[in-house]
């Protein structure tokens, strides 16, 4: 039986396999790789007052620690229409920004039968949520019968492109059944009628479902209601069709009647943890499995200072933690040790830094990485107030809407701050189609207009190979010129018209330094040098690295200094491809940083060529001797 049922599982997944590509969207927030805890979302109990969301952390998976003193994150009278709140599920968007909370609008006090709605939340931080409490026998017509309206949840369909949620009802002395429907863009109502998603083969109640994806399956747990009290777990490849393989047995590793499960993948990791509510006894108990079918008890590992009911768990970042700290405060046994690096979640490569004397801000500007062949198609930035923190100011610029001279291959951009007259402009260069752009705005976020041709898509005179990308601009203090400087196999420099958006073609000049140069020049000014930083290598190797060179003049020749490597890779702590920098002085101070790319952490070593297009952003200082020379950065963690 357990060969037809594995057999059968495979079938799914080639379905599966086989299916179409769905429309991509911008990403955001963190990848795997930058999770460094988890949000527990979990309400209390029966009293009223315990009836409300509430938040606790973890940043090892086992040891969870309640925020503002477990007392609610939410105000239940303010967002629901019962008073009270239960069963919260909390979802991160495929965004990576935005985060999805439903909750059922019930207070235990006025009877298990007494509810009809259920809460939709939403929100781009965790601390301030947007809600909508649906009443389903209002908004529906055919509801007479409704009962209740138990436990929703949501989770992203990728066969529709749209968020589902579901929940279990129960409709006069009929059985307790799973329903779904989906919501609106702006997850604040529903756009389709309920309908079943599931409901047993025996026809017997169903509720407290709870899905997670994985391979291209869906996993269905859920609890039998009224004949068993129990952890059951159905499959398919589509949420729609109705199509289940319901799995024999029960999932829970106790003879005590459970509630409220839910499945999360523990970070970094292969292991996933299922935890259900052990609601007679007034505990949780937490199960590890690898294949989601075999389960293992491990509450000796599990540690908390509040008693949770019916709640879910997501992986979130070290910046998430901090900005639920920052709101809620930090537990008091808690400590944290993040790492230095990356600066930025998600995967980002090519970093620009700038510091706007506008907005007196600090901005990173990258290429948008992870896509398969260095695929991106648009650029975002980052601002930060402090060098620590970094907001993500979303997409400013598009190839496929904004550049139609070059909608594909959105690489390594540059930008610099011009004072005009009494303001300020913003001059973004960048590389679409392996042809350099630029594009102009008002502010250091856009948006950012295309001057709609290439400025560079043409070789100097004497290059016949390398490509016309990796742009770096750079303002003169001495002489108030601005240059551009480009190259991959070559470094070319050229003067830039006042405009900011042409180049004095007869200024053109080639200054590749020596055979180290592959790409990625960055110019600097100090005290009476001209400093001239590049990559060499590819950036798909694990020896990706920066050298440097100095100059009398913007222009060269470039004198390259006898030991001038200035970042490499670190075996010692697992850093590899450390190359493609900015540098960044502290307005006023004689305060360098650079700012570059890496293989992602640890991962990266393992991908392969795939490692050169997965990549992430560090910053680490930077420092000269009392002779001028660069010193060697030691790249952190």
């Amino acid at each position: 039986m357990k060969k037809n049922r594995i057999s059968i599982l495979v079938t799914l997944f080639l379905i599966h396999a086989t299916c179409g590509v769905f429309a991509q969207v911008y990403r955001s927030g963190p990848t795997e790789k930058d999770f460094a805890g988890y949000l527990f979302a979990y309400f209390k109990g029966n009293a009223v007052v315990d009836e409300a969301v509430c938040f606790a952390i973890s940043t090892d998976g086992y040891t969870y620690r309640a925020l503002n003193d477990n007392q609610p994150i939410l105000g239940s009278k303010i967002i629901s229409k019962t008073g009270g709140v239960r069963d919260p599920h909390i979802l991160r968007g495929e965004d990576g920004k935005t985060f999805y909370m439903v909750l059922t609008d019930m207070t235990s006090s006025k009877g298990w039968d007494s509810n009809r709605g259920l809460i939709l939340l939403k929100s781009e931080d965790l601390v301030h949520w947007s809600h909508q409490a649906i009443d389903i026998q209002q908004r529906f017509k055919g509801q007479e019968a409704l009962k209740r309206v138990w436990a929703p949840q949501t989770i992203f369909d990728p066969s529709v492109d749209k968020y589902m949620v579901y929940w279990s009802m129960q409709h006069g002395n009929g059985p307790d059944i799973i329903y779904y429907a989906y919501a609106n863009k702006d997850f604040t109502d529903f756009e389709t009628e309920p309908n079943v998603l599931f409901l047993p083969k025996n026809g017997k109640s169903c509720i407290d479902g709870d899905i997670i994806a994985k391979n291209g399956l869906f996993y269905l747990f859920y609890k039998t209601e009224g004949h068993g009290n129990g952890i059951k777990l159905a499959i398919t490849d589509s949420l729609t069709s109705g199509k289940w393989i319901e799995q024999p047995g029960y999932k829970q590793q106790t003879n005590d009647a459970v509630e409220g499960s839910s499945v999360f993948k523990l970070n970094q990791s292969d292991k996933y943890i299922l935890m259900y509510d052990v609601y007679g006894k007034g505990k949780y108990q937490f199960c590890t499995s690898e294949d989601l079918d075999r389960f293992k008890v491990i509450d000796h590992q599990i540690d908390m200072d509040f008693h949770p009911r019916h709640g879910t768990i997501i992986p979130i970042s070290r910046q998430e933690i901090l900005d639920l700290t920052t709101k809620w405060g930090t537990p008091k046994d808690m400590e944290f040790t993040f790492r230095k690096n990356p600066v930025l979640d998600g995967f980002y490569a090519d970093p620009d830094v700038l510091y706007s004397n506008k907005t007196k801000k600090y901005y990173i500007y990258p290429t948008s990485d992870g896509f398969d062949g260095w695929g991106g198609y648009y650029f975002k930035t980052f601002s930060s107030t402090d060098l620590s923190h970094w907001k993500d100011e979303g997409v400013i610029l598009d190839l496929k809407k904004d550049v139609a001279w070059g909608p594909r291959h959105a690489w390594a951009p540059t930008i610099t701050e011009k004072k005009i007259k009494n303001d300020y402009k913003y001059y973004y260069y960048f590389t679409a189609a392996q042809k350099i752009g630029v594009a102009v705005a008002d502010l250091p976020t856009g948006p950012f207009k295309d001057s709609g041709k290439p400025l560079i898509d043409f070789k100097p005179n004497g290059v016949k190979g390398g490509q016309e990308i990796d742009p770096a601009v750079f303002n003169d203090p001495k002489s108030g010129k601005s240059y551009l400087y480009w190259g991959n196999g070559y470094l070319a420099v050229a003067e830039l018209n006042k405009d900011m958006i042409s180049i004095k073609r007869n200024t053109i000049k080639v200054l590749t330094p020596d055979k180290t140069f592959r790409e990625g020049a960055y110019v600097v000014y100090r005290k009476g040098l001209y400093y001239f930083f590049w990559s060499e290598d590819d950036t798909r190797s694990e020896n990706y690295r920066v050298r440097y060179g100095t100059a009398t003049s913007p222009d060269g020749p470039i004198t390259v200094p006898e030991n001038n490597l200035v970042l490499q890779k670190d075996p010692t702590q697992g850093i590899y491809g450390t190359g493609h920098n900015s540098i960044l002085q502290i307005p006023g101070k004689d305060e360098w940083y650079i700012v570059y790319h890496r293989f992602n952490y640890p991962k990266g070593i393992d991908m392969g060529d795939a490692a050169g297009f997965n990549r992430e952003v560090c910053m680490d200082r930077l420092f000269f001797d009392d002779q001028g020379h660069v010193l060697p950065v030691v790249p952190t963690l």
